[in-house]
This record gives structure tokens, C-alpha cells and sequence, in this order.
């Protein structure tokens, strides 16, 4: 069940005796725990309310609770953390859990108990009894990281509801800033949300101001001075990262690193990748990757490999005390860009 079906039944209080949320996106997770509480009306000192963490409690506390009549009240809700039995993972250090007796519930289970199991994991060990059991016997709600457009999909609309517009570039700015990262997104989105109650627009300006750049949204940035050939902007933006108390060797190190992407994504295209192929061979976000694509369409092959070794050199230089790190890099900007 995707997201959207699942916060409507629970609304509507259409509820299943056993539900598996499962997925990474935390985001998605926090919406599926407040739409529970709240349809139910309890909160974290209810005595219909319990949470339960695998990794310490034995599941034999779990299913006894499950098994206890609600005070006065038609339900009771238990979330359970950490289901770790479900992969392949192994924990040192939990407790031993009855797992035929957790089968057994998932076959039988209390009517008046709602039992919510949150796996934050990409996938279960298919192979385990005990997952094969969980896919057939409880509602699993998909709560899997959102692709780009997903998220494009799901910022506007939030606009939308919200009667906020946003300027093209400032949507887009606000979209690599936040790496298209959903729980990202809704994160800064609040603080944008809070200071467009007025005016109901948010500008490129406003996105400049109000979400905050990482030394890695930085360095792209940096990285991008270097190639277009913007020596002042470049020298700028080293200047404010250092006196902001950023060491040099690290962004020295994040240079490296987003180069060595876009020389990756540079080979693999001339290889015949699509951008889909490029994100599973590197294991880097696709939104990355996508801003990569965008920039080596315009470069060389021998252009990167050149800035790559240079950073490499610089690198070697600077940690066996060669030459000053500070003047070291400014050459290096200097000279490339």
C-alpha cells in the first residue's frame, strides 16, 4: 500500500490488526506515526499507547501487551522499532525473541490491538520465514525514498494546498539544496512556509537567505567557479569557507570527490550509460548525478582528468608539508580557472 492510501484508511480508521511500514524515507515515517495517533486521539502517556524497541525488548513483552484488552478505550496502538529479525542483520546484544510465537499473532491477531512494526530498512531477507509471514499476514505500507520527480511532484503540491508560489529558480535552487531529499525538503520548506505567511511567495532570495548551504553544497558551487572559469567568484567563495573556519585539506578532499563524480559520469557517458545505470554504478544520489550529466556535457574528458590529478598532487603536497595548504589552493584556482 503506498502512502497516500494508507493516511486515508487511517483517517477513515479502516484499520488492519498488523501493519509493517517499511522504507527509509523518515519523512514518510513520522506521517504514518502522527496520522495513527491522531485518528485515535491518544498521545505518548495514553494507556492504550505503547512502543516497544526489538533491539531491547524481547518480543514475548511485545505480543503480551498485544494481547491485553484496551483501558477503557476501543483500541490500543503499539509501535514496535528495530524489527531487525526480518534481515539478515545480526545483534549482538539484543534479546532473544520467540519468533514462531510473533508468527502465530500475525496468523491470529487481537482485533482491538493496532500493532505497527516500523522497518527502516531497504529490504527484508526474503528467505526468513518470518518475513514471508509478515508479507502475507500484515499490511505492508511502502514508505521507500522518493525519486526526483516525485519530490518536484510532492513540493508543488504542497504549495499548492498551501496558496504559496514559488519563482522557478527559487524552486530549483530549493531542490539541489536539498539534494531532492523528501525529509530534507520538508524539513526547510517550514521555516519558508513560516516566512511567506503574508506575502504567500517565496523568491530565489528567500531560499538564499533561509536554507542553509553545506560545505558540500558549497564546494559544488566552488567546483562549478572552477570549470566555468570564474576565478573571482571562486577565490571569493574559498576566502568566506575559510574564515567560516572550514580547513582547506577538506575542501581540498570535497573538490576531489565531486571532480572524481563528474570524471566518473563524463567516462561512463561516453560508454553509452544512461543516467540510470550511472547512479547504480557509483552509488551516488541521483540528483547528483543528474547536476553532473548537466555539467561534463559541456567539458572534456582530458579537461577533468587534468583538474583531477592537479587536486590529487595538491593533495600529496599539502599533507607532507610541501608548500603552504592557504597559497597552495589559491594557485590551484588561480591557474584553473
Amino acid at each position: 500500500m503506498n502512502v497516500q492510501n494508507a493516511l486515508q484508511a487511517i483517517h477513515d480508521q479502516k484499520f488492519q490488526s498488523t501493519y509493517l511500514v517499511l522504507g527509509t524515507e523518515e519523512y514518510l515515517q513520522k506521517q504514518i506515526r502522527q496520522a495513527f495517533i491522531e485518528s485515535l486521539q491518544l498521545d505518548v502517556d495514553d494507556l492504550n499507547f505503547a512502543e516497544f524497541d526489538m533491539e531491547e525488548d524481547p518480543v514475548d513483552a511485545i505480543l503480551d501487551e498485544a494481547e491485553s484488552m484496551p483501558f477503557f478505550g476501543d483500541y490500543r496502538l503499539i509501535f514496535v522499532e528495530n524489527p531487525f529479525i526480518l534481515t539478515a542483520e545480526k545483534k549482538a546484544n539484543a534479546p532473544e525473541h520467540d519468533v514462531e510465537r510473533l508468527i502465530s499473532y500475525l496468523k491470529n491477531p487481537v482485533d482491538s490491538t493496532i500493532l505497527v512494526f516500523f522497518a527502516e530498512y531497504v529490504k527484508l531477507d526474503e528467505r526468513k520465514k518470518v518475513s514471508k509471514q509478515f508479507k502475507k499476514y500484515a499490511e505492508v505500507i511502502d514508505v521507500e525514498p522518493m525519486n526526483e520527480a516525485q519530490v518536484r511532484r510532492f513540493l508543488q503540491q504542497t504549495l499548492d494546498n498551501d496558496q504559496i508560489s514559488m519563482d522557478r529558480n527559487a524552486f530549483e535552487l530549493f531542490i539541489r539544496l536539498t539534494d531532492a531529499n523528501l525529509t530534507k525538503v520538508m524539513r526547510e520548506l517550514q521555516k519558508l512556509q513560516l516566512f511567506a505567511a503574508k506575502t504567500k511567495h517565496i523568491s530565489q532570495k528567500d531560499v538564499e537567505e533561509l536554507v542553509p548551504k553545506s560545505l558540500e553544497d558549497n564546494v559544488f558551487d566552488l567546483t562549478n567557479y572552477v570549470l566555468q572559469g570564474k576565478t573571482a567568484e571562486a577565490l571569493q567563495l574559498y576566502e568566506d569557507l575559510h574564515i567560516q573556519g572550514e580547513e582547506t585539506i577538506k575542501i581540498n578532499a570535497i573538490l576531489i570527490s565531486q571532480i572524481r563524480i563528474y570524471l566518473q559520469t563524463a567516462i561512463l557517458l561516453n560508454m553509452g550509460y544512461q543516467q540510470g545505470n550511472i547512479t547504480r554504478s557509483l552509488n551516488v544520489h541521483p540528483y547528483r548525478v543528474k547536476l553532473a550529466i548537466q555539467q561534463v556535457r559541456k567539458m572534456n574528458i582530458k579537461t577533468l582528468t587534468q583538474l583531477y590529478d592537479e587536486l590529487i598532487e595538491n593533495d600529496y603536497k599539502i599533507k607532507t608539508g610541501q608548500m603552504d595548504k592557504e597559497f597552495l589552493f589559491q594557485l590551484f584556482l588561480l591557474k584553473t580557472a
